[in-house]
């Protein structure tokens, strides 16, 4: 990561809230826009791993929180651009110490090379100025597109199992099940 704005914090009280839910790898892949194949590759070398549940033998399936699966989507965003997996570990590694509300804030700057955080509008001016920045990832953006595309698919209460639908309005089976769920 670059020099801007590296201050680990604490996390927030709601990232440990024991009414969590995970997302299965398929859902976890819809919502990032990946493959299963690149899921469980980057998994299985370390790059993004389920925070939730780890796959542990046959039959166990991974569990990915929320966080995991923004997290999914920005390396996603960063592999297209071609920034080198080095870089993107490094950037991973970092975005794991930072608390919810920094990643909501925060904008991801690459000149393909080297990942700059920057917190606030004046560190991207900066950024660009030094002749640095070619691209950026504005986190938030990333965190409701993944917010809104995990409404749809089903989650699972971490604590229970349970098995969360989404708002499905058109899916008339999914909201039977919900429904019978209750």
């Amino acid at each position: 990561m670059g020099e801007s704005g590296l201050f680990p914090l604490q996390e927030s009280a709601s990232e440990s809230s024991a009414e969590e839910i995970g997302y299965r790898g398929p859902t976890a892949c819809a919502a990032a826009g990946i493959t299963y194949r690149q899921l469980d590759y980057w998994a299985r070398t370390g790059l993004v791993e389920p925070s939730v549940r780890a796959s542990h033998g046959s039959g166990a399936q991974r569990l990915y929180s929320f966080r995991d699966v923004v997290t999914l989507k920005i390396v996603k965003r960063f592999l297209d651009t071609g920034v080198a997996l080095q870089n993107i570990r490094a950037a991973v590694r970092h975005l794991r110490t930072r608390g919810v509300g920094d990643l909501e804030r925060m904008t991801l700057m690459s000149d393909g090379a080297t990942v700059y955080e920057c917190s606030s509008p004046d560190e991207v001016v900066d950024l660009l100025q030094g002749g640095q920045g070619i691209f950026g990832i504005a986190v938030g953006v990333v965190w409701r597109d993944v917010e809104a595309a995990l409404s749809q698919l089903h989650g699972e209460r971490i604590d229970t199992g349970e098995t969360l639908v989404g708002n499905h309005p058109m899916d008339e089976l999914a909201r039977r099940r919900r429904d019978r769920a209750v």
